[in-house]
């Protein structure tokens, strides 16, 4: 069997399992009410809707 001719130190090893953390933006989706940018699935900031309904009083 194969054997590394040199131990891999903890910075490459560290850096390499660091790819897989990276964040990504929230997904964003427009509300048809009002027109500002929101998370899908979520009542709205800007106007407090929902789905065609009042949820939050802004």
């Amino acid at each position: 069997m194969a054997v590394p001719k040199k131990k891999t130190s903890k910075s490459k090893t560290r850096s390499r399992r660091a790819s897989a953390w990276k964040l990504q933006t929230p997904p964003r989706s427009i509300c048809p009410r009002c027109g500002n940018a929101k998370t899908p699935h979520t009542v709205c900031g800007s106007c407090g809707w929902y789905k065609d309904r009042v949820v939050v009083d802004v």
